[in-house]
């Protein structure tokens, strides 16, 4: 019985199984054997199911705060913790790691990769990290700047580092390693700054390369690669156009990796196209294989068995990196190995794992982009006008980049046969191309106008363009193909979901809730309170001696720094790792309140072009981390800040990097000192408008 089973339903034996596997941390001779959070979806099939019963419907209202740790960063926090014996492990922003015990939560050791502050502007999302991975006695994790490292998890000692990506360029790794026989399997991200997109395994032991699998094809005048890939970047070729290869292309693997153990199977879930716009990245042809895609390899040898393509030639920022969720479903009478799986582009799949044909494809969520999946053909059926860098016209594009689901983990209950999406509702972004394209090397480059995102500094609209940004928890039957029930939320950025075999469905909200759920029929059982932070890590649940410890990260960033203002307002607070049971009687100190400089600067007297051209600037360089409207909102508010009202200060920042070990980088080489005036001026104006 592999630990997959277990996450499937397999309940009977599930203690001697999860000792083989190393779920279960045996106790002393005669004591209850304890099982843990071994990787980063509970199982190799990642449905985040637990057979953990111990809280059930009728005590969870008996849930309190066991213990609690507060981090060194105000940055998002997206972990899924591990938890091995009676050791918890978990990952912070800027790649840091923390041991603990799992029942006190006393701090074992802490290790800092030490990223450069500066490669945060490489990481289009926040400084992010979702977790590590354990393999005996050692520890794995990614970094911002694109190292795999190896620790020794009693001692937190470095064994060995390995850079995976080429340091000149603007990769990141922001996912969870995973661990398969015996090979490190690890992915990177930076699409949208012009990389090329591949997933590489290590030798667990030494940090040696064993094999690479590119997931675009290069400049077909360099040759192959010398990569698992080769044969299939000669065929992918010929469905890309143009000099791709001169952008990058994209289709990094940021997040989903899953090993089935049935069939010795790797699936990756590959990203979305660079830049986003097809009509300059591939003159508006092809499928741009592999982007948009579920990708099958052999394990062993990165060799290619089979793909599926959910957005051919993806124009829309829609990525199929989200969860990849493997599981048995009777189908017409016949059990089938399937892949579950919700991507961006707001379409729920049921795809064959032996085969890599669909199953089924219905819509999971509000989408206008398409009409259907010809399901003969697995294609999707495109809305007119959908391919917006054809039109004069933008096209209401829904869901937006951020899709109808992103990383947030989604869930499966093999029991209830029910999987549990984090959605995000109502994203409408009006797409259209910009008036001109210019490729900037290890800049943001989308190659859609974002100019036209600017807000009124009118409190009534922002509050309800805010409203209309809604979330909801999806409970989708996957056999049926419909959705069961559904809870829906004020908010888009919620969090991941957990699972158990008692029913009970855990999920963090953006607006700082932990809350539990009827797994069967979505009542709300038991709410934590105001956590004073927002949630959007996938929450777990193990057991040390016999008592049942439920853990979630805590911490608003991520995707949600660029929307500024509409995202939830919870202020700049250090991330924390918040662990309950029941009956626990631990308090969670309120955070201090930070003052915000009230700093408001004249109007500039600037010609008209010259503020137009700061905002262009702004928009196409600033806007992803400090808001469509210099309105902050999780980072800097840039309007109250004193540097925009004297040149020499600004400068100091925008072009000799005086803030670069914080993150903030210089533009020299990527904005003109005239560039970086005009920004000044437009913040300025942006401050005198500021109510």
């Amino acid at each position: 019985m592999t630990m997959r089973q277990i996450g499937r339903g397999m309940l009977a034996g599930v203690v001697a199984a999860g000792l083989a596997m190393g779920a279960v941390a045996a106790t002393k001779k005669g004591a209850v054997s304890d099982i843990g959070w071994p990787m980063h979806g509970f199982n190799t099939g990642e449905d985040r199911f637990s057979p953990l019963t111990g809280i059930d419907k009728a005590n969870v209202s008996r849930l309190g705060l066991a213990w609690y740790h507060e981090f060194d960063t105000d940055r998002g926090q997206e972990a899924t913790p591990i938890v091995v014996g009676d050791r918890l492990y978990v990952t912070t922003a800027w790649s840091k790691v923390g041991a603990f015990d799992a029942a006190t939560g006393k701090q074992l050791w802490f290790f800092d990769p030490k990223v450069p502050g500066q490669r945060g502007f490489d990481a289009c999302c926040d400084v992010v990290n979702r977790g590590a991975a354990v393999d005996g006695d050692r520890l794995f994790v990614g970094t911002i700047d694109g190292r795999l490292i190896a620790l020794n998890r009693h001692t937190g000692k470095q064994l060995w580092s390995v850079q995976t990506t080429d340091p000149t360029k603007p990769y990141t790794i922001t996912g969870a390693p995973r661990v398969v026989r015996g090979k490190v399997i690890i992915g990177n991200g930076g699409a949208e700054y012009g990389v090329r997109g591949y997933v590489t395994a290590y030798d667990a032991a030494t940090g040696k390369q064993v094999w690479r699998f590119y997931t675009v094809p290069g400049d077909p005048a360099k040759g192959p690669d010398g990569a698992a890939s080769d044969p299939q970047m000669a065929e992918a070729a010929k469905t890309w156009f143009g000099k791709w290869y001169d952008m990058g292309g994209g289709g990094t693997v940021w997040d989903s990796i899953v090993y089935d153990a049935d069939l010795n199977r790797l699936y990756i879930g590959v990203g979305n196209g660079g830049p986003h716009n097809q009509g300059v990245r591939s003159e508006g042809k092809g499928d741009n294989l592999f982007i948009g895609s579920v990708v099958a390899l052999d394990p062993d040898t990165g060799k290619y068995i089979w793909h599926y393509q959910e957005t051919p030639g993806d124009t829309w920022d829609y990525t199929s990196t989200q969860t990849i969720i493997l599981a048995d479903l009777p189908i017409d009478g016949v059990n089938r190995k399937v892949i579950l799986h919700a991507p961006k582009n707001a379409f729920f799949y049921v795809i064959d794992r032996q085969t890599g044909k669909p199953i089924s494809a219905t819509p999971y969520s509000k989408q206008t982009w398409a009409t259907g999946v010809d399901m003969a053909t697995g294609r999707p059926i495109e809305a007119p006008g959908a391919r917006w860098f054809n039109s004069e016209k933008p096209f209401p594009l829904l869901p937006g980049p951020n899709g109808a689901h992103n990383w947030y983990p989604m869930a499966y209950s093999p029991k209830q046969r029910l999987a549990y999406i984090p959605t995000t509702e109502n994203s409408l972004s009006p797409l259209s191309p910009p008036k001109e394209f210019t490729f900037r090397p290890g800049s943001w480059n989308m190659g859609t106008n974002l100019t036209t995102g600017k807000l009124p500094d009118d409190p009534a609209i922002i509050k309800k363009v805010a409203a209309s940004r809604t979330g909801a928890l999806v409970a989708w039957d996957p056999i049926a193909n419909k959705q069961k029930w559904r809870v829906d939320y004020p908010t888009n950025f919620n969090g991941g979901l957990l699972v158990t075999a008692s029913d009970l469905l855990f999920q963090g909200t953006a607006t700082g809730h932990f809350l539990a759920y009827g797994a069967d029929d979505g009542a709300k059982l038991w709410d934590s309170g105001d956590v004073g932070t927002g949630i959007m890590a996938g929450p777990v649940t193990y057991t040390v001696k016999g008592v049942q410890y439920v853990a979630v990260m805590a911490g608003i960033g991520g995707s949600a720094i660029s929307s500024g203002i509409l995202a939830p307002q919870q202020g700049r607070r250090n991330g924390r790792l918040l662990v309950f049971r029941l009956d626990g009687k631990a308090k969670l100190p309120p955070y201090q309140p930070i003052e915000y400089p009230d700093f408001r600067a004249p109007m500039p007297q600037a010609a008209a072009e010259v503020l137009e051209k700061g905002r262009v600037a702004y928009a196409n360089n600033c806007m992803v981390c400090h808001g469509p409207s210099a309105d902050g909102g999780i980072l800097p508010d840039l309007r109250r800040s004193p540097l925009i009202a004297e040149k020499a200060s600004f400068d100091a920042v925008l072009i000799d990097g005086a803030l670069a070990p914080n993150g903030m980088i210089s533009f020299k080489g990527k904005l003109s000192e005239e560039e970086v005036e005009a920004v000044r001026l437009y913040l300025m104006q942006r401050s005198a408008e500021r109510k």
